[in-house]
């Protein structure tokens, strides 16, 4: 509409006089050869208006239209727009690109663009936004405002013709060209001379783009409307795709840290198949970044991969020898009234995975499954399955903290570990007076694995504490404890 047509002008800065296609004439001749000769006929008629001819007979849109298009001054010195075309032209043109398979030949020269490549480039082209772009609003956006608007013709260095929105840059081009292209642009050179990135290009201009050595990436201000660097709708979304897929990756490695800071202080060890079957989920990134974004706790995770067991070690120990109070709650395989305590090299919690060894007079001492005195020892009929029951019991844990040293750093830490309602036994600290770091040694009695991991992310968070682990302390093996065989000198 005339209304329609007004407002599209205003955003481009021009004046109502300027409005040249309020009335237009369409000329369909037999062949391009009638094409060029009708419009020798208007120009030799009406007065043409300069800077209004375009030919997409000789350069095609990339959509395939082709047609002659002029203005000039009708009776009254008012604007006409002329459009002048083959028949095959204008059914394309009102049939879309459907109506190309139906001709044959070239009899009217519109064979020019009858390759099958150049057929199918652009609709390869919507097929590509469509699977690149994430959603129906995003995919009309772009197509809107990359081949509805108005578009300019520019040329790259070997002379192949490009159709972009109105108003594009440097960088809208290398998107056009190719998305790597695009997120690598560092410069450009427009018909010969350096141009800056936001230059809006024009009808004919040859565009060379210079790329990184080195891939860095799009900038951010790419997507800052108001510097202009960016026109055409798929440009933009590549853009923001590539920065959704950096953000990605760091949620990814932040997870991955905390996953591996996790299972070295709490001692786990478990492969990556493990972990990933027992969280149920589809692989290790997509587990990783859940835990970078924060839809699930690194203290779930622990408590998944240490669960409480079900009960299939029976019967529980029957106080015939009175247990200690850390082996309460413990279940041996077949193996009624045992008297069991818990290792003081490895101290294992509820949650960890255990074994138990069975020592000459003294019950079954158990240590936790990975435990460095149990590595070496090679009597498996001693070895006895252990496993977890259900009594609210506190074990020992040796916890150490790496922190710069500051005045109410160890007040934090105790306010932190009394607020978890967890006991401490002991507590010792160190510090280098060259570099103000503090090493805080301390023993605390927790109800397992769980409690024990939100303890260490409450520690970590205290000002000052660069980091939180669990202690193994593989002590000398007492006549109570398997000992590590000794080597033989010859």
């Amino acid at each position: 509409s005339t209304y329609n047509k007004l407002q599209r002008y205003e955003r481009l800065g021009r004046k109502f006089d300027e409005i040249y296609d309020l009335i237009a004439i369409r000329v369909i001749a037999e062949n391009v050869g009638d094409c060029y000769a009708a419009l020798g006929v208007v120009h030799s008629t009406w007065r043409p208006v300069p800077g209004q001819f375009d030919d997409y007979i000789a350069s095609p849109k990339e959509n395939m239209y082709q047609s002659l298009h002029t203005s000039v001054r009708g009776p009254g010195n008012f604007p006409i727009e002329v459009q002048i075309r083959t028949q095959t032209m204008h059914d394309m043109a009102e049939e879309g690109v459907a109506s190309h398979w139906m001709y044959k030949g070239d009899e009217d020269g519109s064979a020019r663009i009858d390759n099958f490549d150049q057929k199918m480039s652009w609709l390869r082209q919507l097929v590509d936004w469509q699977r690149e772009l994430s959603g129906d609003d995003e995919y009309l956006a772009t197509v809107r405002t990359d081949i509805l608007q108005d578009q300019v013709f520019v040329y790259t260095p070997k002379g192949d013709v490009k159709d972009l929105p109105a108003g594009s840059t440097p960088i809208d081009f290398a998107y056009r060209i190719h998305t790597d292209l695009g997120h690598n642009t560092v410069g450009a050179v427009v018909n010969g001379k350096l141009a800056a990135l936001n230059t809006p290009l024009q009808n004919g201009d040859v565009v060379e783009i210079r790329k990184a050595r080195i891939p860095r990436g799009p900038s951010l201000d790419w997507l800052n409307a108001d510097l202009g660097y960016l026109v055409t709708g798929s440009a933009q979304t590549k853009v923001k795709q590539w920065f959704r897929k950096q953000e990605r990756q760091s949620n990814i490695r932040r997870g991955k840290d905390l996953l591996r800071k996790e299972m070295r202080r709490l001692g786990l060890k478990y492969s990556e198949k493990e972990i990933v079957t027992t969280m149920d989920y589809a692989s290790l990134n997509e587990l990783a970044e859940a835990l970078g974004v924060g839809q699930i706790s690194i203290s779930r995770v622990a408590e998944t991969l240490n669960p409480e067991p079900e009960e299939v070690f029976t019967p529980e120990i029957t106080p015939g020898k009175p247990p200690t109070d850390q082996a309460r709650g413990l279940v041996v395989m077949g193996e009624p009234g045992l008297f069991t305590r818990i290792a003081k090299c490895c101290n294992p919690v509820y949650g960890d995975e255990i074994t138990g060894y069975l020592t000459r007079g003294r019950g079954v001492t158990v240590h936790r499954h990975n435990c460095p005195i149990l590595r070496d020892v090679k009597d498996p009929e001693r070895h006895v399955p252990v496993g977890w029951g259900h009594h609210e019991t506190s074990y020992a844990s040796r916890l150490q903290i790496q922190a710069f040293d500051r005045v109410g750093l160890i007040r934090d830490i105790t306010n932190v570990v009394s607020s978890e309602n967890v006991n401490i036994h002991s507590l010792t600290s160190e510090e280098d007076q060259k570099t103000n770091a503090c090493t805080v040694s301390l023993t605390v009695y927790t109800t397992g694995v769980e409690q024990l991991s939100r303890l260490f992310s409450r520690v970590e968070a205290i000002p000052g504490v660069d980091s939180v682990f669990r202690v193994t302390e593989a002590q000398a093996p007492r006549n109570d404890e398997p000992r590590k065989p000794r080597k033989s000198s010859s």
